[in-house]
């Protein structure tokens, strides 16, 4: 069922928080945070949908810290927290994307001293602002050490920048360009990296276990002493890749392309190799156990 929106900024709104109920207005969810997707909600713009029976508009969060959003919205207050709390309630402030919040929170952990944000040109808070721009660019942009997990940071173009030891955990980065970008020790584990172009790009010693890669277009990546493990790299294309110590134990390459890879102590134990094309590549100081080679393409390979 839908309701048309609130007819002003003073009514009343029934919010379900993962279980928990809270009441509210229309002006504490809009006015401090112009911005945020709680704005966006009940902006007057969008039609949500409400329980039949109660009217309330359910949202899929835990419902322990809302109390915090609210107040935050209400007065600008942040309570006291231990540091764990203080982490879990950031990540509620991100989700709704209270940008002032997250930034208060920042500062009372000490985060803005920490040497490797130091290094940035930017914020995770300005990289978010970026973002809900119609196009998005970070050409060699100096990101190192940035927190930038569980963002929407689809399409974006981070070719030529530096993102050493960046966090893009569980990022969902469909399409996003990086090449030739400098992202040595960055992890990746678990983003979405559909149809990526990582063309030249140096991740050595990153982690990308269980990401999805499949159709990413990795050729003549430095891949060296990477961690794949469990990672979706159907139909990827690795041409010359240079995957030298990489951990590709359980990684899904069916259909992928290897020609020319170098292989040399790269652990491909238990990996689907079935119709991957693997012409050209040195196979003897690869370890195999286990991997499925059915229908690949080993023509002028070495084993």
């Amino acid at each position: 069922m839908e309701s048309p929106p609130e007819s002003s900024s003073s009514s009343p709104v029934l919010l379900n928080i993962g279980g928990k109920r809270y009441a509210t207005t229309v002006e504490t969810l809009t006015q401090r945070e112009p911005s945020s997707m709680l704005a966006a909600m009940f902006s007057g713009r969008h039609t949500l949908p409400r329980h039949p029976d109660t009217g309330m508009v359910f949202v899929d969060r835990d419902g322990k810290h809302f109390r915090h959003v609210l107040n935050w919205l209400r007065d600008g207050a942040v309570p006291d927290m231990s540091e764990s709390e203080y982490q879990q309630l950031l990540r509620e402030a991100e989700y709704y994307q209270l940008l002032g919040l997250a930034d208060c929170i920042n500062d009372r952990l000490g985060w803005k001293n920490d040497e490797n944000f130091s290094e940035a040109e930017l914020t995770r808070k300005d990289v978010i602002k970026c973002i809900q721009a119609p196009r998005v660019r970070f050409r060699g942009v100096n990101l190192s050490g940035l927190d930038l997990s569980k963002l929407d940071l689809s399409e974006v173009d981070f070719s030529y920048a530096c993102i050493k030891n960046a966090n893009f955990s569980s990022a969902y980065l469909r399409k996003a360009k990086f090449r030739l970008t400098e992202a040595t020790c960055s992890s990746f584990q678990s983003a979405n990296l559909h149809e990526c172009e990582l063309i030249g790009a140096n991740l050595e010693g990153s982690v990308l276990d269980k990401a999805n890669l499949q159709s990413a277009n990795l050729q003549d990546a430095c891949l060296k002493k990477c961690c794949f493990i469990e990672t979706d790299l159907r139909s990827a294309h690795l041409q010359g890749a240079n995957l030298m110590g990489a951990n590709l134990s359980g990684a899904n390459l069916e259909g992928a392309n290897l020609k020319g890879a170098k292989l040399a102590g790269t652990n491909l134990e238990c990996a689907n190799l079935q119709r991957a094309y693997l012409r050209e590549v040195d196979l003897r100081e690869t370890h195999l156990t286990g991997a499925k080679l059915g229908g690949a393409n080993l023509l002028g390979a070495i084993r």
